[in-house]
């Protein structure tokens, strides 16, 4: 963790989980102006993708998508608590992972 980093973490306790996960190869979409939300994603091989949606460090949501982007898991709660369970996530080509569709992801 950088001089930045760790201030930032004195600053906000909460987003050291955000560092965890960058360093872990997540990617973040710059800011929408009028957006209160961060949004990053994770790609696998194959296509699948997990993504995270952040609006405070208790509004957060994740999920894994499918290639044909279908949602096969999704997870909502504090920063913390998302990130801690897509930590987690068994990794798309394991036996335990989801892949039962639960609904379609964005366009």
């Amino acid at each position: 963790m950088n001089a930045v980093d760790a201030a930032a973490v004195a600053a906000f306790p909460e987003i050291e989980m955000l560092l965890v996960i960058r360093d872990g190869g997540w990617k973040f979409l710059p800011p929408e102006p009028g957006r209160d939300q961060l949004d990053g994603f994770r790609t696998w091989p194959h296509g699948w993708r997990d993504g995270i949606r952040i609006r405070s460090a208790t509004d957060a949501l994740g999920i894994r998508m499918t290639p044909d982007q279908e949602i096969v898991w999704e997870r909502t709660g504090t920063l913390t608590d998302v990130i801690g369970e897509l930590l987690v996530l068994p990794a798309p080509d394991e036996p335990n992972a989801p892949r039962l569709v639960l609904g379609l992801g964005p366009d």
